[in-house]
């Protein structure tokens, strides 16, 4: 029985559509819905073009009120079923109510090698700091933002020359590598950290 993944995502969806494409054949999982917080998110076109449900809890309505906002999304999910949630490029944080509600359901991936530079901006931090590695990781959520324990890294050198753009389009490639690789395992039941190089 393949486990059902909701995929939550705010923007283009090139994540959305990695993890989507990889769940196929063998693998032991499907996806079962695309959910946006706006309805301008380039990734429901793309989710609509793949044959996958889609749908959208827009955050604006909701205002300061996050709990009201998570309540929409979680009723959402709900109808689907989803035994796991992807965040792709999910641009709200989610609080403790949510986040415990799906309790150990939860992959998101964030694009620097944590526990380092958690939050935004992470490959200007990074050249910042005059690293020469950045990369991304996939890690599951709990309630600490970008904190819970991390189940898969992939590693990309940091140039001299580099800018964040320049960064970040050479981490983008690993990341749609080491997503549905993580997810992949996660799904049969394996958390062994995956490293990517």
């Amino acid at each position: 029985m393949s486990k059902q993944v909701a995929i939550l995502i705010s923007g283009g969806g090139s994540n959305m559509v990695a993890l989507a494409q990889s769940m196929t054949g063998d693998h032991p999982a499907r996806p079962v819905l695309v959910l946006a917080n706006n309805a301008d998110a380039g990734g429901l076109q793309k989710a609509s073009d793949m044959g996958i449900a889609t749908a959208v809890v827009d955050h604006r309505p909701f205002g300061k009120d996050r709990a009201a906002f998570e309540a929409a999304l979680t009723r959402t999910l709900e109808q689907a079923r989803p035994d796991i949630i992807c965040l792709a490029g999910f641009m709200r944080v989610l609080g403790t109510e949510f986040v415990t509600r799906w309790q150990g359901k939860i992959l998101n991936i964030h694009p620097s090698l944590l526990p380092k530079y958690k939050g935004l901006h992470t490959h200007a931090r990074a050249i910042e700091a005059g690293d020469d590695q950045a990369g991304c990781s996939v890690h599951l959520v709990t309630a600490e933002l970008d904190g819970g324990p991390v189940l898969g890294q992939a590693r990309v050198p940091v140039f001299p020359d580099d800018t964040p753009d320049t960064l970040a389009a050479r981490v983008l490639p690993m990341e749609h590598r080491l997503y549905p690789e993580v997810l992949r395992r996660f799904a049969a039941g394996d958390q062994t950290v995956v490293n990517l190089s």
